[in-house]
């Protein structure tokens, strides 16, 4: 006679089983905390970078305010 293993069933399971769907997880968690985040950052690295090169490029002259 085989004897089959005690199966344990948690009447909770399906109440919890949300908690592991790929929509909770920590990266997309910490994504959605702040939208758009990444895309300011590479906006705002390149208005830095055009405004420096600008700045750089034009006369010293224009610089000074009487």
């Amino acid at each position: 006679m085989s004897q089959q293993p005690l199966i344990y069933r948690d009447p909770w399971a399906k109440r919890e089983a949300w908690r592991k769907s790929p929509v909770f997880s920590n990266r997309v968690m910490f994504r959605s905390l702040f939208p758009g985040f990444g895309i300011a950052v590479v906006a705002f690295t390149a208005y830095v970078a055009v405004d420096n090169y600008v700045l750089s490029k034009s006369p010293e002259s224009s610089h000074h305010h009487h």
